[in-house]
């Protein structure tokens, strides 16, 4: 439950968490000195040396088989194959010029197919050439173009298959025309990932303003047509208004909302119902929950567990919540 607290008494509140949040893992610390404290260049670069090196991105690289794969995929439903490994390390900001980045994904690159984990056409594919379903390539073209290597194919066909409302849907291959609000943030985490990489061609970044409309246009979990709130997703039953980390191809207010951050969208009045929700789930230490848990293997623990203070939740939402406040 948020709490109004007097401005000293919050900022002690506030020293706290930070305290919180800096002891514990290389992958958290480094994104707190760079976006909650603004430590020095140098030291901010130090501490995300060691993700490589220490704690959960350490054992991470540890757990990658001779074959280039983890848990023995290129991708699958347990949360620890190749594709979900990677995005886990690009959300923990695994340098992608550490030696050790480039040894785990150049061999992803030289021996990683899609033989057993998609379609039979796509059997003999090589990782970075993407499937089908355009959740699943929104999320290899996104760790692709973070770890420097090649997404173009999968970047173009993406931009085919933007729907005429402006984001994507994993079932327009079965004739939906409508978006699905999961599949479209995979999507335009990959669109803005390829353009920090590369530079945003005309084409691309024109269809990731059509999707980040599609988003905004509904203020983040509204529908369209009747202005009521989407409570849950149609297809996986997941709600958009509890946090999860890591979020998987799930989408929710925390997610969106980090986008827009990342993306440098100045904050409108179509996100302040969203921002005043993340900041109406703030405890009375100033922390944030782990609200969910998505069924499957998770290759390392990231938190304390479902239900529990969460530095990771924290940490996004209070990034959210400077964002949103710099605007003001």
């Amino acid at each position: 439950m948020a709490t109004n607290l007097p401005k000293r008494q919050a900022a002690n509140a506030r020293k706290s968490v930070i305290r919180w949040l800096l002891d514990s893992d290389p992958s958290i610390r480094w994104q707190v000195m760079r976006d909650l404290i603004g430590a020095p260049a140098q030291e901010i670069a130090a501490e995300r040396a060691r993700v490589a090196t220490e704690g959960a991105g350490a054992r991470l690289l540890a757990l990658q088989g001779a074959d280039g794969r983890w848990g023995g995929a290129a991708w699958n439903r347990g949360w620890d194959s190749t594709m979900h490994v990677l995005m886990l390390l690009r959300d923990m900001g695994l340098d992608p010029a550490s030696d050790q980045a480039r040894r785990a994904v150049d061999l992803v690159r030289d021996r990683v197919t899609w033989n057993g984990c998609g379609p039979r056409e796509c059997d003999g594919d090589a990782f970075f050439q993407g499937e089908v379903e355009p959740c699943i390539n929104g999320q290899v073209a996104a760790v692709g173009a973070y770890f420097g290597h090649d997404v173009r194919g999968i970047v173009d066909r993406l931009l085919a298959e933007q729907l005429p409302d402006g984001g994507w849907n994993c079932e327009a291959a079965n004739g939906s025309t409508r978006s699905s609000f999961n599949t479209t943030i995979c999507v335009l985490e990959a669109l803005l990932e390829y353009e920090r990489a590369v530079g945003g061609s005309q084409e691309v970044i024109g269809a990731r303003l059509r999707a980040q409309e599609y988003l905004l246009e509904r203020r983040l979990f509204r529908r369209r047509s009747t202005g009521e709130v989407i409570e849950r997703d149609r297809k996986g039953g997941a709600v958009w208004t509890s946090f999860a980390f890591p979020t998987w191809w799930h989408y929710d207010l925390l997610r969106g909302l980090e986008y827009l951050l990342r993306a440098g969208v100045a904050p409108d009045e179509r996100v302040a119902e969203a921002v005043e929700l993340v900041v109406s789930k703030r405890d009375g230490d100033g922390r944030w929950l782990l609200e969910t848990r998505y069924p499957g293997v998770m290759p390392v623990e990231t938190d304390k567990g479902e239900g529990q203070p969460s530095r990771w939740n924290t940490l996004r939402a209070l990034r959210v919540l400077n964002w949103s406040s710099a605007a003001n």
